[in-house]
């Protein structure tokens, strides 16, 4: 299918309409209401900084099932003693920062830009972004953060300088989203490490179904 060129209104076309990598469409701007628009349609921007934007709705999307977090052995105890400390929100722009800088096996740039750090800097203060944080004596050494829609989370990076670190923010995350009564977490596209802790993989479509129910 054709790529949709985005002009200044606030659409997206059906999400459908992605071609077979996921690509949906290309243009318009970082604004607070086209990113709202594009998580409550199952779209979201990924792109370097040296593209124009791009529009993403991958089939199939991976996510995770709050409830069915899983928890290793080792990771239990690293729950237990004390090892990291837990905070949301406490230090937003340095996760960002960090997700955008930390090194990356086989990937030599980052796509977080100023661009996209201020964006979501901006929906962070209207309450819609968050954060959450591992410390290790009283350094800031894992962290992710993502946006918050009705029962949604829908995650955007992670980054880790400690063994363990990243696993244990998003553990205790998903924890705390449960409480609120969360109940899916967008990953976007698969990875290992969150397969490890429950992610999976399905269908476009049952991803938008279930974001017409859990949004609205």
């Amino acid at each position: 299918m054709s790529i949709i060129l985005l002009g200044k209104e606030n659409i997206f076309p059906a999400a459908d309409n992605a071609d077979t990598e996921g690509l949906l469409a290309i243009g318009g701007d970082l604004s607070t209401e086209r990113l709202l628009l594009a998580y409550k349609s199952g779209i979201f921007p990924w792109f370097n900084e040296d593209e124009p934007i791009c529009w993403w709705s991958p089939d199939p999307r991976f996510v995770l099932y709050p409830k069915q977090l899983k928890i290793s052995k080792s990771m239990k105890t690293v729950l237990k003693n004390g090892s990291f400390k837990f905070t949301v929100n406490k230090v937003f722009e340095k996760v960002i920062e960090n997700c955008k800088t930390v090194y990356r096996k086989d990937q030599p740039g980052t796509w977080i830009s100023k661009e996209m750090a201020e964006a979501y800097t901006t929906l962070k203060h209207k309450g819609f972004a968050h954060s959450a944080e591992a410390w290790s004596n009283g350094e800031l050494v894992g962290g992710l953060y993502g946006v918050k829609i009705g029962k949604v989370f829908f995650g955007e990076s992670m980054f880790s300088k400690q063994s363990n670190a990243s696993k244990f923010a998003f553990i205790k995350f998903v924890q705390l989203l449960q409480k609120q009564n969360v109940e899916l977490l967008d990953c976007q596209v698969y990875t290992e490490h969150l397969k490890s802790l429950g992610a999976e993989m399905i269908e476009r479509k049952k991803f938008i179904q279930l974001l017409q129910v859990l949004i609205n």
